[in-house]
């Protein structure tokens, strides 16, 4: 499975460049393929599905190079593609739709967590918590059974043939400051340990409060980037807002984070202290599966 809407992204790119090459301008193009300016400017900024019949009137006006065209059309067809999530798009909301749509195809994931526990690691009974306390986030159809379902269709991913090599740094604001009851929070952190220890793709690090990181650095929010094996896709990072998410594919803006991330990295404890100190901290919270 490759992401649509990397697809889609790399798609705009190729269409800039494209009609850029040969010193049009967006009227100029619409005029003689006659493609409504609305719509290529949706394409040009990958907020629409393509519709094959027009890509190929833009390849055809440009007599574009056989291999070049079947390229371009290649990445048009996969731009189309409808992954699982479609089908919870509605109940799931598109802010969680629109990550199954950046992890499919990765290969590999990077996070970096500062109020919640990681969404791919979460166990049902922790997201199951954080469903209904966010559920104003979420649209009129929602479920709880639903969410759940789409949780864990979503953490497929790292079990998949090829899956992404998957990293988070977790921020211990997020360990201490429950975002469940402290039962869940502990069977929480009992799982991340299992996995960490477990899964040889998947690497956990904790960044300590008291961590001092180069130059200063304050991360301001949560943060996840995805690189894709094609190395012509662009690398995404996406931003957690509290209404939306910010979708960042342009490479200073994408550098920018990358550069943070690795002093945070550098900044955080090694993977096995990590666990160590997710253990410590279960150890203070009650078990609920000894009562």
């Amino acid at each position: 499975m490759i992401s649509p809407y990397v697809r889609r992204r790399r798609l705009a790119t190729e269409l800039v460049r494209l009609r850029e090459e040969h010193g049009y301008s967006a009227e100029r193009l619409c005029k003689e393929t006659k493609i409504a300016k609305q719509k290529l400017s949706r394409l040009e900024n990958a907020r629409v599905r393509p519709d094959q019949d027009e890509i190929m009137r833009v390849l055809d006006h440009f007599r574009v190079g056989e291999k070049r065209w079947e390229e371009i059309m290649a990445i048009a067809r996969e731009s189309q593609e409808n992954g699982w999530w479609e089908n919870f798009r509605v109940e799931m909301g598109p802010r969680q739709a629109l990550y199954a749509d950046l992890e499919a195809g990765a290969e590999h994931i990077a996070e970096y967590h500062i109020t919640l526990l990681p969404g791919l690691l979460q166990i049902p009974a922790y997201t199951e918590v954080r469903a209904v306390a966010d559920r104003a986030a979420y649209p009129r159809r929602f479920t709880v059974e639903r969410a759940l379902e789409a949780r864990a269709a979503r953490q497929r991913v790292l079990d998949r043939p090829g899956g992404p090599t998957y990293e988070v740094i977790i921020d211990e604001l997020a360990i201490r400051r429950h975002a469940a009851p402290p039962e869940v929070v502990r069977a929480q952190l009992d799982h991340l340990i299992n996995v960490g220890h477990e899964k040889q793709k998947t690497t956990i690090r904790v960044l300590r409060l008291t961590a001092r990181i180069a130059g200063n650095a304050v991360p301001r929010s949560s943060y996840f980037s995805y690189r894709y094996p094609d190395p012509s896709d662009p690398v995404v990072v996406a931003v957690d807002t509290i209404t939306s998410d910010l979708v960042l594919t342009d490479p200073d803006e994408v550098a920018n984070y990358a550069s943070l991330y690795e002093r945070l990295r550098s900044a955080a404890l090694s993977p096995a202290d990590s666990l160590d100190f997710l253990a410590s901290v279960a150890e203070e919270l009650p078990d609920y599966t000894r009562r």
